[in-house]
């Protein structure tokens, strides 16, 4: 509580202050990943924005270095890179085994990322938007605490070039250029852009003697084509390879930075990405949208289970498990979108009617190394979903719209195994939104909604997991939102607040369950199980504040509360009124940037939140955290030249954690508390040149 008396009131003063600065209009930001493409202000939706200049000033290069800027979103690693993220307390935690049916969908260009995200690097990406709350209507089942979609820069009919290179501390350096510019006059315009990335790692392995065990390899290749066949049509297609080659090595049994493990794990993913998006304009009141998109993604991930090194553990007890995974994705979406002459009702509604259908297969090959034998596991796994869906948005009067939107999915499963576990379940499911738009004579809009999202059921695989935990059944989310939006000040001010509350109804909870092996260290065994109800609700605050022609400050703030009803454990303990983990009860963002006439500029960025338990399984929670983070920089015409630190302070903060088991000898595996860190004070030298 006591951060939050010193939050609230600096942002409270910092509102206050700007009738006695001198404005300047913010520029317009359009947001591309919803049904239709509008203005952030006129989206009746909790939507972050984060455009390409944040992620500059932050020196991003993957999508877990930007979201602590949006508010109640947060992730989970356990990996080299995050690609598990949690919104307003919902999402996944990891993927140990299959199958696994994901809250928060992630995008890029087209192509689902989703539980693959470990390829979402931002080089030449030009805007991620993140959609807190059922996406029902929008992508059904896999959006049902939210979407994550990454926009990368479109090709240009004007010439552009741009060269990166960067150094830093840990043994980081990246190099990066993208082209752009037209190859046939201007009906056809090409883009492509390429950065390898590399890292040492910030952790020590001190029984190999090595600072490299946490490396980072990150190739990235991008590719895109915008044909302007006719007046009425366009085609933009777009190309991806992203190889990810690195190093895991992360816990440890004192919970440092310095490893003992004698076969350090790694985190590998080679990703093959492609999309085609057709746009047709007719003159039958409607326009055509069509996305096709595929993508082919290896992913192998390996870890020493016992962290430690032969010898370490009295009865023998070392164990490397990792886990082989063949991903193949492909989807497709046809939309019909009313125009101007194709409104309904009088000439009061725009409609959106879609079809899509999404299938993917999951191949799975585990294997657990020890000095006396290897275990070996193997899975199939395919789902289809086939949708139907369609929106309303009808204009009751000039400043009242009612919206309205709704989507029918049938989603069939496939699943076998090496143990001779098979499962083929099929469900009907359904989603959407009713929302009432209220846009005021003041530039202010003012919204409310109830949405409904989704999420399959599914079945628990592993072996020696009791039957009756084998199935668990479908999660429903009901979502209330209030919501206002306002551009004040000229635009030089604009505000975003949303208050939700969401009822989950049979509620997915991942747990595990820990048992003892005969050399006396644990075996965990994960699945999913129902809680009878959840609560989840909260309030999501955002503002850009160009204060002068000089300074600019931004900031968002969340408050989340979340609570399991009717729900006991694996271990047995009655979690009912108990916080659901990852989902931390503050969170803020604060940043200002200032450009001085010279061409030089500062930014300060400060971020937070609080603590939040790390599983339903046990009790053991995070720590709370503040970082600061500060850049520094000089840009002429053409060139740009930067220093940066991220974690000034340099803080120790979590970014995943286990409990309820031990794992340590020397106190006769004592139930313990394990936790991989966040990065700490990295600060490194940009530079880059734009033709």
């Amino acid at each position: 509580m006591a951060l939050y008396r010193r939050i609230l009131p600096a942002a409270a003063w910092l509102l206050a202050a700007h009738a006695a600065a001198q404005a300047a209009s913010i520029d317009e930001i359009v947001v591309r990943g919803d049904l239709r493409e509008a203005r952030l202000l006129d989206l009746p939706l909790s939507v972050t924005v984060i455009d390409e200049s944040a992620i500059r000033s932050r020196s991003a290069t993957h999508l877990e270095e930007v979201l602590n800027i949006a508010p109640n979103v947060n992730f989970s690693s356990g990996a080299s890179r995050s690609r598990f993220f949690q919104i307003r307390g919902i999402g996944e935690r990891g993927q140990f085994v299959e199958p696994l049916n994901p809250s928060v969908g992630v995008i890029l260009d087209g192509v689902d990322l989703t539980g693959a995200a470990t390829a979402a690097t931002l080089f030449d990406v030009e805007q991620v938007e993140i959609f807190r709350g059922p996406q029902g209507t929008r992508y059904g089942a896999n959006a049902h605490a939210g979407l994550i979609v990454l926009q990368s820069r479109a090709p240009t009919v004007e010439p552009e070039a741009r060269i990166e290179a960067e150094l830093g501390n840990f043994g980081t350096r990246r190099l990066a250029a993208a082209v752009s510019g037209p190859l046939a006059g201007e009906t056809l315009a090409g883009r492509l852009a390429v950065q390898q990335f590399r890292s040492d790692g910030f952790m020590k392995n001190r029984f190999l003697d090595r600072d490299d065990t946490e490396e980072k390899d990150e190739l990235t290749l991008r590719g895109r084509l915008r044909w302007l066949a006719s007046d009425a049509v366009t085609v933009d297609l777009s190309l991806a390879r992203i190889e990810i080659d690195n190093g895991y090595d992360s816990f440890t049994l004192d919970n440092s930075r310095n490893t003992l493990t004698d076969e350090p794990g790694f985190d590998r993913q080679d990703a093959t990405l492609a999309s085609l998006r057709l746009e047709v304009a007719t003159n039958a009141g409607f326009g055509i949208e069509g996305t096709a998109a595929i993508a082919r993604s290896d992913l192998d991930y390996g870890f020493d289970e016992d962290w430690t090194f032969t010898g370490f553990h009295p009865a023998g007890f070392t164990s490397f498990d990792r886990y082989e995974r063949d991903r193949d994705t492909r989807s497709l979406e046809l939309r019909l979108v009313s125009d101007a002459s194709g409104r309904l009702f009088g000439d009061r509604s725009d409609w959106i009617l879609g079809v899509y259908h999404h299938r993917n297969e999951e191949d799975l090959e585990r294997t657990r190394t020890s000095p006396t034998r290897v275990r070996t596991f193997a899975s199939e796994f395919e789902t289809k979903r086939s949708s139907v869906f369609g929106q309303l948005d009808t204009a009751l009067s000039d400043v009242l719209t009612l919206s309205t939107g709704l989507r029918y999915e049938r989603r069939k499963a496939d699943y076998e195994d090496s143990a001779e576990v098979t499962f083929s379940p099929s469900e009907n499911l359904w989603g959407g939104r009713i929302g009432l738009e209220w846009l005021t004579g003041n530039d202010t809009l003012i919204y409310g909604s109830v949405s409904r999202g989704y999420k399959a059921g599914g079945f628990n695989t592993d072996g020696s997991l009791d039957a009756d935990l084998r199935l668990y059944d479908s999660e429903y989310v009901w979502n209330y939102e209030l919501g206002v939006k306002s551009a004040l000040l000229d635009g030089a001010l604009s505000t975003r607040t949303a208050l939700f509350y969401m009822d989950r109804r049979d509620q997915q909870v991942g747990t595990s369950l820990v048992r003892e092996r005969e050399d006396g260290s644990s075996e965990f065994i994960a699945f999913v199980g129902n809680a009878a109800e959840g609560r989840n609700y909260g309030l999501e605050f955002e503002f850009d504040w160009t204060a002068t022609e000089s300074l600019r400050i931004s900031g968002s703030l969340g408050l989340l509360r979340t609570e399991f009803r009717d729900f006991v454990n694996s271990a047995g303990e009655d979690l009912d009124g108990r916080d659901q983990p990852h989902a931390p009860r503050y969170q803020f963002h604060l940043a200002a940037d200032y450009r001085f006439d010279n061409g030089f500029y500062a930014r300060l960025e400060a971020e937070g939140r609080d603590a939040f338990f790390f599983s339903g399984s046990h009790q053991e929670r995070s720590s709370s955290y503040e970082l600061f983070h500060a850049r520094a920089g000089w840009r002429g015409e053409r060139t740009e030249l930067a220093i940066w630190v991220r974690n000034l302070t340099d803080k120790d903060y979590e970014v995943r954690g286990f409990g309820g088991f031990g794992n340590d000898p020397r106190d006769g595996y004592a139930s313990g508390r394990y936790t991989q860190f966040g990065a700490p004070r990295t600060l490194g030298l940009t530079g880059s040149v734009t033709f």
